[in-house]
């Protein structure tokens, strides 16, 4: 039996395509949608366009029909604007008087239950509507289209046991054959049946063949360290040998806080632009979303606005070139450079924040999007399809740590890329595990 699904703004305003994800069903929007909409519009910043995306989309739809009646669409479904019936407002519980846009979705729901012969479904983002909702006898669910199993995400590493023979065969030869169903550009851990102190790291190639693999032993660079910054512990490695590796222009590193995610990723990309040349410019955004209250409008000129937002990007530029250091304990790479300061001015550096890359197209550069886990499944699908010829991709984040409302760490664009791209030879993941920014900061992701 076909379904009647009841949507609420914010699915709207996270995923501007849903209306056509419902196959072949009912979808009723509430006439306070179209008020809401109209409100986020204007705001600058993805909401803004995904809402005017919305209201485009609704108006092209009702020139083929009436759109309180119901229009087809192109999945077979309906799509109608519903009015909120004044007596149905009436009837809702003390606690839920008033004309609130979420008392009038609440009430529109309510009508279509108690007047329909079907199944009928409240979607939201909000959880606490969600919880009324259920409290009024509604069924409501969360939008899961994009939504992944958190719990089970893809690693990008595994651990195999062989005999000890193979893992000198691999280090004699850097390359090995084996018996196992890997994923492409996954990361792996030899360790020797016979004694488990005998270990060996190496990265599947981008071919995946059946329930054999091939696995190469990772760069020799890795050991030896980029730019001063050398890996501490394993994921570190296999992180540094996927970045220098320019046959996959797409890498995700996943971790907590203190784990390395951007210090690598920087260091390489900063080695691939100003040391070998393979790409013209390292480019760095990061979503502009504050951890807690907006402190509002900055002044200056857009360098100074970023600063604040940008300073964390800032602060592993001073780690690697050593700059914040006493002069007895800077790098070496410290007295070449005077920091980043010189990067810009060169042109071989940019950061920017990610509102200004829609419709850029970025050939032959290297792009380190921090802090993806605030972005929606489209944003990064956005961001991905900016890459022109010779362009990579890095996305860190911790889904962990989310400040933007709408998504969690199941519905998030950096876990969901994860696990779309795990048997793609052109990416590749990493989760790193063990925090090493500091002892204090390790513990901290322990106990709090």
């Amino acid at each position: 039996m076909k379904k009647i699904f009841v949507i609420d703004t914010n699915v709207l305003l996270y995923d501007p395509t849903s209306i056509m994800h419902f196959a072949d069903n009912e979808v009723v929007l509430p006439m306070t949608i179209i008020e809401e909409l109209d409100r986020f519009k204007k705001q600058p910043e993805m909401i803004g366009r995904n809402a005017r995306q919305v209201s485009r989309t609704l108006d092209n739809l009702r020139t083929q029909g009436n759109i309180i009646k119901g229009i087809s669409l192109e999945n077979e479904g309906l799509l109608r604007v519903a009015l909120c019936d004044r007596d149905t407002l009436k009837t809702l519980p003390i606690e839920l008087e008033g004309d609130r846009n979420d008392n009038a979705i609440l009430a529109v729901a309510l009508e279509l239950k108690n007047n329909c012969h079907c199944r009928v479904i409240m979607v939201s983002k909000d959880t606490n509507l969600r919880i009324k909702a259920d409290a009024l006898g509604l069924e409501a669910q969360d939008y899961e289209t994009d939504k992944v199993d958190v719990s089970d995400l893809y690693t990008g590493i595994a651990e195999l046991s062989v005999d000890g023979d193979r893992i000198n065969q691999l280090f004699k030869n850097e390359a090995i054959q084996v018996e196992a169903n890997l994923s492409p550009n996954q990361a792996v851990m030899l360790v020797d049946q016979a004694n488990p102190s005998h270990t060996a790291l190496a990265i599947t190639n981008g071919i995946r063949n059946g329930q054999s693999s091939k696995l190469i032993a990772i760069n020799k660079i890795v050991n030896s360290g980029i730019l001063g910054i050398n890996a501490r512990n394993r994921e570190q490695k296999f992180a540094l040998d996927l970045l220098l590796n320019d046959e996959i222009p797409l890498v995700t590193l996943v971790g907590k806080a203190g784990t390395g995610k951007t210090l690598l990723a920087i260091a390489v990309g900063l080695h691939k632009v100003s040391d070998e040349r393979t790409y013209t410019r390292l480019l760095i955004s990061r979503p502009v979303i504050p951890m807690g209250k907006d402190i509002g409008f900055l002044p200056g000129d857009i360098k100074e606005k970023l600063t604040p937002w940008m300073q964390p990007i800032y602060d592993n530029f001073d780690l690697i070139f050593g700059t914040q250091a006493p002069k007895e304990k800077r790098s070496i790479h410290a007295h070449t450079r005077r920091g980043h300061e010189d990067l810009l001015e060169r042109g071989l550096l940019q950061i920017e924040p990610l509102t200004y890359i829609r419709g850029r197209t970025i050939p032959q550069q290297f792009l380190i999007v921090d802090e993806a886990q605030n972005l929606t499944p489209h944003e990064v699908k956005t961001i991905l399809t900016r890459a022109g010829e010779g362009t990579k991709i890095v996305l860190t984040g911790d889904p962990e740590q989310i400040d933007n409302p709408f998504i969690d760490a199941a519905s998030n664009g950096l876990t969901y890329v994860v696990e779309r791209f795990k048997n793609d030879p052109l990416a590749g993941h990493i989760t790193l595990s063990k925090g090493e920014r500091s002892k204090l900061a390790e513990r901290s992701t322990e106990l709090l």
